[in-house]
């Protein structure tokens, strides 16, 4: 292994850890305004575990997205999942805010660090996974001389966006 390559797995372990922490935390800090806005209108029993009804579809999504960046494939549905989760969070943290900048910011800050963070974890898989190699999309013909298949590859025909040769 390089110094290089070192380097970056080390960078990517402890962004991962950081990452970790910070949603822990973000997690701890907003239970309780979660279990407050839910205790209105939601039995007893149910207001403990109503942050798990925030996070939980959080976390599986954020399983997801790490899974597919492992493989490097795309992860939309998970994404808008977890963005979906995470600005239910932030509203409900606000709506129990006192209604002042500062307050509403800080009450915003947790649900919002907690994305900031995972969102730059899967930039650090991303990145450290060297790319796979994509496999061509057309196959030439074997007998084809290097002109003809760059005139097959190419959408114009190989005359250079549509223009005679």
């Amino acid at each position: 292994m390089t110094l290089l390559r070192t380097g970056s797995l080390f960078t990517a372990v402890l962004v991962a850890l950081i990452a970790a922490v910070v949603s822990v935390l973000s997690g701890l800090a907003i239970c309780d305004a979660l279990r407050h806005s839910a205790g209105l209108h939601t039995a007893r029993a149910v207001v403990g575990w109503w942050p798990l009804l925030i996070y939980g579809p959080w976390m599986v999504a954020s399983l997801s997205i790490l899974r597919s960046a492992l493989h490097q494939r795309r992860a939309l549905h998970s994404w808008s999942i977890v963005l979906l989760f995470s600005t239910l969070a932030t509203l409900l943290c606000v709506a129990q805010a006192p209604r002042t900048i500062a307050a509403g910011t800080s009450s915003a800050l947790p649900a919002v660090a907690a994305l900031a963070c995972f969102q730059q974890l899967v930039r650090q898989i991303t990145l450290t996974r060297p790319p796979r190699q994509a496999a061509p999309r057309h196959r030439t013909p074997p007998g084809y001389s290097a002109a003809e298949r760059k005139a097959v590859h190419s959408p114009s025909g190989g005359r250079g966006f549509g223009y005679g040769a």
